[in-house]
């Protein structure tokens, strides 16, 4: 056994002291193991985290953008749910305050009142996070004119005079405002009202009312800016005998000229006071004018008409209507296959287009359309002082002054110019 142990190599003859090998340079093995940690935290916070893609919990309400001057948009834009991605702990922690939401007011056709689609962008206020997809991706807006208009403002009132009084002819100052608002709103004006109450006393009345724009049905038209906004009534209250103030009402016969409309009918006075027995007057609540002809009528009129008077009654004061009736073209398109013709080529070239033809759209009343012939919608190309060789130019498109060119397809050709 002993030949045996004195054949084992020296290492394996000595005692291992584990101890010792633990404690031996003790602190250099434990800043080395320090390093090894702190490299070990820094690569793996230094790791770039894999991108995630989160649907925003929440909706963004699309931001108005400034109207374009001399025009208003109009419609409902609502909101917009968005999908983002980003870091995590980034894209999935946007606050709502950090995304806005809207649509370029130059991707739309300005004055058409027809809705049109605009594409909602959404841009996020936070580095490292993106948008991917927006919900709906767009808005149905209208870009409308604003126009004006002056109306004579009509006293309406709201109650009846007391027992034994009687509504004398009213007066307005001023006797006319200015209405401005979107084309289609104008359009829907039939009379502009001031309002009155009477009270319990048979005073006159005089007082200060705002102008309020209605429609047919006798509904306020809001959103109109109407200068100046109130005006003054007077009224004076008589005492009844067998007289009543009614409305005059118009009535109108036949159709206007093909492509136009009637835009209103104003008539001075609106009211008139009549005589007659009380029990026909108790049931008398308007009266008619007789029958103002509009067949074919192609421009605004004005004429003096008589009243339709029942049986038995008699105006108070004898008099006509002054009724004027307003009519405008109606506005429309028409799309003309021009020939593009090129000019200023010099006697010694020729000319040859990769385009013969280009679509023209054109806008304007509906008459004026209807009677244009094609050969006024001309489509150009200059050609001056150009020498052989292939150029891409811009068509110039000229039409008469009653319309207005909407669009052009296309509105580059390429021409090329050879000698002869």
């Amino acid at each position: 056994m002993r030949a045996v142990q004195g054949l084992r190599p020296a290492w394996l003859r000595r005692r291992v002291d584990v101890g010792r090998i633990i404690t031996h340079d003790f602190p250099l093995k434990a800043v080395a193991v320090v390093i090894a940690v702190v490299f070990w935290v820094a690569i793996t916070q230094n790791a770039t985290p894999r991108p995630v893609t989160v649907a925003f919990d929440g909706r963004i309400p699309v931001e108005r953008p400034e109207n374009p001057v001399g025009y208003v948009l109009r419609g409902q834009f609502g909101d917009v749910g968005v999908t983002l991605r980003g870091a995590p702990g980034v894209a999935d922690r946007v606050a709502l305050s950090e995304l806005h939401a809207t649509f370029d007011v130059k991707s739309l056709t300005l004055g058409q009142t027809e809705p049109q689609d605009a594409r909602v962008s959404v841009t996020v206020a936070k580095d490292g996070v993106e948008v991917v997809d927006v919900s709906p991706a767009t808005v149905s807006v209208r870009v409308e004119r604003l126009i004006s208009r002056v109306l004579l403002v009509q006293p309406r009132f709201a109650n009846e005079p007391p027992t034994g009084a009687r509504a004398g002819d009213a007066a307005v100052t001023p006797t006319e405002v200015r209405v401005t608002g979107p084309e289609t709103d104008i359009g829907r004006i039939t009379a502009v009202l001031g309002t009155v109450r009477f009270g319990d006393a048979q005073t006159d009345i005089e007082t200060s009312t705002p102008a309020i724009p209605v429609d047919a049905a006798g509904v306020a038209i809001d959103g109109l800016q109407v200068e100046p906004g109130v005006v003054v009534v007077k009224v004076p209250v008589l005492p009844t005998a067998t007289t009543r103030t009614v409305p005059v009402v118009f009535a109108l016969r036949g159709v206007v000229a093909p492509g136009y409309w009637v835009l209103g009918v104003a008539m001075d006075p609106f009211a008139v006071t009549v005589r007659g027995d009380e029990q026909v007057l108790s049931t008398l609540d308007r009266i008619e004018t007789l029958p103002i002809d509009i067949g074919d009528l192609s421009a605004t009129k004005k004429l003096s008409v008589g009243l339709s008077l029942p049986t038995g009654v008699t105006l108070l004061r004898p008099t006509d209507v002054a009724v004027t009736v307003t009519v405008q073209p109606l506005t429309g398109t028409r799309l003309f296959s021009t020939a593009v013709v090129v000019t200023g080529l010099a006697t010694n070239l020729t000319a040859e287009l990769d385009l013969t033809n280009v679509g023209v759209l054109v806008a304007g009343p509906v008459p004026a359309l209807a009677g244009l012939p094609p050969e006024q919608v001309v489509a150009s190309v200059d050609a001056a002082g150009r020498g052989p060789g292939i150029y891409l130019l811009d068509v110039a498109v000229r039409v008469p002054s009653a319309v207005s060119v909407q669009t052009v397809q296309a509105t580059r050709v390429t021409l090329t110019i050879k000698a002869k």
